[in-house]
């Protein structure tokens, strides 16, 4: 596979991420705090007031995954934007895995004396997310899971097959513009070659959600997908079936990178159903 149709790939990979590079980041990069969740450092930042609306970024990514949305929230909730461990300018865990960050987002939302909370995922995100809700119905009230999925088997063939040939030597050699934006906001740019084997080592399991969990959670709950997204649209239905009283909402003309790609739209369904 040539360098070209790799760099295609990853972009339609951001099935974990919306990357951005050679733009002024605010959001993601606007003095935020760090809270200590089991001696690992996790960034945040807060805007707005109101109920609190946590957003979780997809794999490979950062806040600024959200950067389109975030002031549209901020007007009626209060955000708080989280790197998740080893992403962004969080450190990293000993470990990563979706069932991890669940459990450090559940210890963030009794530190910061949440009684309540909505959660926003997209990609990896939503995966956990959704892990959250149902390790948390006494909190979590509701859920907008956007490209969220419970099996790696659910990602359309090409992006599992660009997910196998990822690994340290691959990201210097074909990704440099992703490892220099990584490195530029990592408190651990030396270790990023962890971060790359343990990311892979998590989208190695076959499955990442039961249906047990699925069955289990509670909370109100909108799937999000894109028309054009890196999750097969036929999962998207299996996940809305096995969430009882969940709504399943395709937006037209979208890839998977909804929060980007199509802003306002997401931004207006999120609200409208966050304020239901």
């Amino acid at each position: 596979m040539n360098s070209l149709k790799l760099k295609f790939i990853f972009i339609i990979l951001l099935t974990f991420s919306c990357i951005s590079f050679g733009q002024d980041i605010n959001h993601g990069s606007n003095q935020g705090k760090y809270i200590k969740l089991d001696n690992t450092n996790i960034y945040y930042e807060e805007y707005g007031s109101g109920m609190p609306i946590l957003l979780l970024h997809g794999g490979f990514g950062s806040i600024h995954d959200f950067h389109k949305v975030i002031p549209k929230f901020a007007k009626h909730f209060k955000v708080i934007a989280v790197d998740s461990p080893g992403h962004g300018r969080s450190e990293q865990s000993d470990s990563l895995s979706f069932e991890l960050m669940a459990d450090y987002y559940s210890k963030m939302i009794d530190l910061l004396k949440l009684d309540s909370v909505y959660v926003i995922g997209y990609s990896d995100g939503g995966i956990t997310g959704l892990l959250l809700a149902e390790k948390r119905p006494d909190i979590v009230k509701k859920v907008i899971a956007s490209g969220a999925n419970s099996r790696m088997d659910a990602l359309k063939p090409e992006i599992l097959d660009y997910l196998k040939l990822i690994n340290p030597s691959f990201i210097e050699t074909n990704l440099k513009e992703w490892l220099e934006d990584y490195r530029s906001k990592s408190p651990e740019k030396d270790k990023w070659e962890k971060f790359i084997t343990d990311i892979t080592k998590m989208y190695s399991q076959d499955t990442l959600i039961t249906d047990q969990t699925l069955s289990n959670i509670k909370a109100k709950t909108l799937l999000v997908f894109g028309d054009r997204d890196a999750i097969k649209l036929e999962h998207g239905i299996e996940l809305y079936q096995k969430i009882s009283g969940s709504q399943l909402c395709i937006l037209p003309n979208t890839p998977h990178e909804v929060f980007s790609a199509n802003p306002d739209l997401i931004s207006n369904i999120g609200i409208e159903f966050l304020k239901e």
